[in-house]
C-alpha cells in the first residue's frame, strides 16, 4: 500500500481493526514470547522445530500490526455516505459492458470483509472511477490490457 493512500472503513470495521490491533500487540505479543522461551529451554535452537515455528508466528504478528497501524494511520471513517451516489460504505450493483448480469459490490476498504459481497477497493481502478457517480451513469477505466465500461444500476446504503 502507498504511504498515502487512505483506507475508507465503516466504523464497525475501524473498531475491529483496533480491536485486533490490541490483542496482536498485547496478550498475542506476549503468548509468542513464552514459546520462543520455552523453545529455547529445549536447547540447541539451530535445530528446534518449535523455536522457529515461534519465530515464524513472530514474525506473521509484527507484519500484520505494522499493517494494521499503518491501515489505521491514513483510515477514514465513512459515516452514512449519500444513499445516491457511489461512496465508499455504499452497495453499488453494475453492469459490465456486454453483460446482461449485474454484480452488486460493498464499496470500501478491503478490511470490510463483508459476508454477502465482495468489498470493491475505492483505490482500484473501477472504484475510482465509478467514485461520485450516479445510478444510470456509464463509466469507462482502464485495466492492464484494455479498457471496460461499466453501467452503475444501483446504488445503495449497506443493509
Amino acid at each position: 500500500m502507498q504511504q498515502d493512500q487512505q483506507d475508507h472503513l465503516s466504523p464497525q470495521a475501524h473498531q475491529r481493526l483496533r480491536d485486533e490491533l490490541d490483542e496482536r500487540s498485547g496478550p498475542r505479543r506476549r503468548e509468542i514470547s513464552e514459546k520462543i522461551e520455552r523453545a529455547r529451554e529445549l536447547g540447541d535452537i539451530s535445530e528446534n522445530g518449535d523455536y522457529d515455528a515461534a519465530k515464524n508466528e513472530q514474525g506473521l504478528n509484527e507484519a500484520r500490526v505494522r499493517q494494521i497501524e499503518q491501515i489505521l494511520k491514513n483510515a477514514v471513517v465513512v459515516e452514512a455516505p449519500k444513499p445516491d451516489v457511489v461512496a465508499a460504505g455504499n452497495v453499488v450493483e453494475i453492469r459490465m459492458e456486454g453483460d446482461a448480469d449485474t454484480t452488486a459490490y460493498l464499496v470500501g476498504s478491503i478490511e470490510e470483509r463483508h459476508e454477502t459481497y465482495d468489498v470493491l477497493s475505492t483505490g482500484s481502478p473501477l472504484g475510482q472511477a465509478l467514485l461520485g457517480k450516479a445510478p444510470g451513469d456509464v463509466v469507462t477505466y482502464e485495466a492492464p490490457k484494455r479498457s471496460f465500461q461499466v453501467e452503475i444500476v444501483s446504488v445503495r446504503p449497506l443493509d
